[in-house]
């Protein structure tokens, strides 16, 4: 995927107002995973959109990844292993938002997991869709969950 489609998901991640199962699998696409996509005829309450996803050999369910941070995290560790990333979560009267850190590159949505999505997003755009066996970005490892 082109640093121009890897910025438009991150934005679609930033104005997401809930998890959505065919952002999980954009998302999974942009991250170099061969999607097989449920057929829009199969799509029902009880059988959201979505699909599996190849991982070598092996079809897997498509992970959560814009409604559970740990699913964002284990595709983040498995695609840029020695990137550095935070999460804070930024509580008002009214609202409660999140920002992310990715690689020195932001993110912010209504959910963690979304903000941490939009993060990634922008990094691999930046360093040029780098994944596991490339060289990472300058920096530390730090990896820390925040509340203020």
């Amino acid at each position: 995927m082109d640093k121009e489609q890897l910025l438009t998901l991150a934005e679609r991640c930033e104005t997401a107002q809930k998890p959505d199962r065919a952002l999980d699998a954009d998302i999974y696409e942009a991250l170099g995973y061969n999607v097989r996509r449920k057929p829009s005829h199969l799509v029902s309450r009880r059988a959201p959109a979505g699909g599996i996803y190849q991982q070598g050999s092996l079809w897997k369910a498509l992970g959560t990844v814009s409604a559970n941070i740990d699913v964002t995290i284990t595709l983040l560790r498995q695609k840029a292993p020695d990137w550095s990333w935070s999460l804070q979560c930024l509580s008002e009267e009214d609202s409660t938002a999140f920002q992310a850190l990715v690689a020195e590159c932001s993110g912010n949505a209504m959910l963690g997991s979304l903000a941490l999505c939009a993060a990634m997003l922008r990094a691999f755009a930046r360093h040029g869709g780098a994944i596991r066996g490339r060289r990472p970005p300058a920096g530390s490892v730090e990896r820390r969950f925040t509340e203020s």
